[in-house]
C-alpha cells in the first residue's frame, strides 16, 4: 500500500471515528451538552482536528443521520432484489431495519429517537433523494409489491409503510433502551412482532 492509500485510509478512519465518538457522547449527554472539544476529548484529538472534517456539531448529527441511514439503505437494498415471495421478503426487511437498530444502538438512538436540535435543517433528512427517504422507500416498495401480488389488501401505500415503520421502530426502540426486561426471548419477540405487523395488512 503506498502512502497516499494509507492516508486516505488514515483519514477515513478518523472521520468514522469522529462519528461513533459524537454519537455516544449525543445519547449518553445531550445534543447540547456536547461541545466539539469534548468530542475531541473522547478520541484524544485536539478541536482542530474535528474542524478538518465537519464545520460545527450541527454538520457532525447531520452526517452521523445521513450515514446511519446510507448503510441501513445498503442492507435493505440487497433484501429487496432476492427472488420469491414478496411478503417473506417484506418480512425479512423489517428484521433486517430491527436487527440493524440493535447492532448499532448509539446511531440509531442518535438518528431516530433524539429530538431535532435547533441549528439542524430537519428538511434536508426528508428530502426525496436522502437516504432516509431512500430507507422508507424501501418500506413502500414491499407493501406494494405485496398488494400487486394480491397477498396484502390495496391501501395507501404511505400509511401502510408509516404504520409498519412504527410499528419496527417501538420493538427496536424498547429493546435498546430496555434491555433488562424480562423478554420472553429477544427473537420471538422481534418475529412475532413482524408477524403481527404484517398480518394486520393482510386481505
Amino acid at each position: 500500500m503506498g502512502t497516499r492509500e494509507r492516508r486516505a485510509r488514515q483519514k477515513k478512519y478518523l472521520r468514522q471515528e469522529i462519528l461513533d465518538a459524537a454519537s455516544e457522547l449525543f445519547v449518553r449527554d445531550g445534543y447540547e451538552n456536547v461541545s466539539m472539544r469534548r468530542i475531541a476529548d473522547r478520541i484524544e484529538y485536539s478541536p482542530t482536528t474535528i474542524y478538518i472534517y465537519f464545520k460545527d456539531k450541527a454538520e457532525l448529527l447531520e452526517q452521523v443521520c445521513k450515514e446511519t441511514f446510507a448503510r441501513l439503505v445498503e442492507r435493505l437494498s440487497k433484501i429487496m432484489v432476492q427472488p420469491g415471495d414478496p411478503v417473506e421478503r417484506l418480512k425479512r426487511g423489517l428484521i433486517a431495519y430491527i436487527e440493524f437498530g440493535l447492532e448499532n444502538p448509539h446511531q440509531y438512538r442518535t438518528t431516530f429517537m433524539m429530538p431535532i436540535p435547533e441549528g439542524l435543517d430537519e428538511k434536508k433528512l426528508h428530502q426525496e433523494n436522502s437516504p432516509g427517504m431512500q430507507a422508507f422507500s424501501f418500506l413502500i416498495q414491499g407493501v406494494g409489491d405485496c398488494v400487486k401480488a394480491g397477498k396484502l389488501r390495496p391501501a395507501s401505500l404511505e400509511l401502510a409503510a408509516q404504520t409498519l415503520w412504527a410499528g419496527i421502530h417501538g420493538i427496536t426502540s424498547l429493546l435498546i433502551t430496555h434491555h433488562g426486561f424480562p423478554w420472553v426471548g429477544r427473537e420471538k419477540v422481534i418475529h412475532f412482532t413482524v408477524d403481527t405487523l404484517v398480518a394486520g395488512l393482510g386481505k
